[in-house]
C-alpha cells in the first residue's frame, strides 16, 4: 500500500470511530440501505442454493457407491446353489448400472443445467461486494471532508484560501460518493429482477433430472424382485422365520435377554 493509500485508510478508520461516538455526522441513504439489504439476503439464499445443490449430487454419488459395495458384499454370502443367487446377481448388475448412470448421465446434465448456471450467478457477487466496499470508503471520505468544511466555516482561519479548497475537495468527495451510490441503487434491482428468468430453467432442470434418475433407478430395481424361477417366496419367508427362531434359542441370546 502506498503512503497516500495508507493515509486514506487511517482517515477512514478514524472517521468511522468518530461517527460511532457521534462526533461526526453520518450520511444516511434509506433507498440505498434497502437495496443493500435485499442484495445481502439474495446473496445468502443463492449461495445456500448452490451449496445444497452440490450437496445433492455428492449425496447421490455417495449413495450409488455405497449401494454397489453393498451388492458386492451380499454376493459373497451366496453360492451358485443358493435360491437367492440369481436375485443377488441381478441386484449387483442393477447397482453397477445405477452407479454408471449417476456418474455419466446425471452428473454431466446436472452440472451443466444446474450447478454451472447457479455458480456463475454466485461468481458475480464479489463484484457487487467490492462496489459496496468502495461506496463505504467514498462515504467516509465525504462525511470527513463535510465535517472539516463545517468546522472551518464555524471557525474561520486567517488563510482565506483554506475554505474554498476544502469546499472543492468536499464537492469532489460528494460526486465520487453519489456516483457509486446511484450506480448501486440502479444495478442491484436489475440483478434481483433477473433471478426469475435466470433461475427458473435451472430449477426446472433440477427437478426433471432427479425425476428421470429416480424413475431409472426404480426400473432397474424392479428387475431384482424375486420371482417363481428363483424360489418360492412363501417358503423362503418360512425359512427366514425358522432361522431367526433358532438364533433366539441360542445360549448367547438367552444370556443377553437375561441381562436386559
Amino acid at each position: 500500500m502506498s503512503w497516500r493509500g495508507f493515509k486514506k485508510a487511517v482517515n477512514r478508520a478514524a472517521t468511522s470511530v468518530m461517527q460511532s461516538a457521534g462526533a461526526i455526522e453520518k450520511t444516511v441513504d434509506r433507498d440505498y440501505e434497502e437495496e443493500e439489504k435485499r442484495f445481502k439476503n439474495f446473496e445468502a439464499k443463492i449461495e445456500r442454493l448452490h451449496k445444497d445443490s452440490k450437496g445433492y449430487l455428492d449425496s447421490v454419488r455417495a449413495m450409488t457407491l455405497a449401494q454397489q459395495r453393498l451388492a458386492e458384499t451380499l454376493e459373497t454370502f451366496q453360492d451358485q446353489s443358493s435360491p437367492l443367487a440369481p436375485a443377488c446377481l441381478r441386484y449387483k448388475d442393477a447397482m453397477r448400472r445405477i452407479d454408471e448412470e449417476s456418474r455419466s448421465e446425471l452428473d454431466a446434465a446436472y452440472r451443466k443445467t444446474v450447478l454451472d448456471p447457479i455458480g456463475r450467478l454466485v461468481g458475480t457477487f464479489p463484484e457487487y461486494n467490492d462496489a459496496i466496499k468502495r461506496r463505504q470508503k467514498k462515504l467516509l471520505d465525504y462525511d470527513r471532508v463535510s465535517h472539516e468544511v463545517r468546522k472551518m466555516v464555524e471557525n474561520p482561519s486567517a488563510d482565506a484560501t483554506r475554505v474554498p479548497k476544502a469546499q472543492e475537495e468536499g464537492l469532489q468527495a460528494r460526486d465520487a460518493y453519489e456516483q457509486i451510490n446511484q450506480q448501486l441503487i440502479e444495478d442491484i434491482p436489475k440483478l434481483l429482477d433477473l433471478r426469475i428468468p435466470y433461475l427458473d430453467p435451472s430449477l426446472e432442470a433440477m427437478i426433471k433430472s432427479q425425476l428421470r434418475f429416480n424413475e431409472s433407478v426404480c426400473t432397474k430395481l424392479e428387475s431384482v424382485q424375486l420371482d417363481s424361477h428363483d424360489t418360492n417366496v412363501d417358503e423362503w419367508e418360512q425359512e427366514i422365520q425358522y432361522a431367526i427362531q433358532q438364533m433366539r434359542e441360542l445360549t448367547i441370546c438367552r444370556s443377553m435377554q437375561g441381562q436386559a
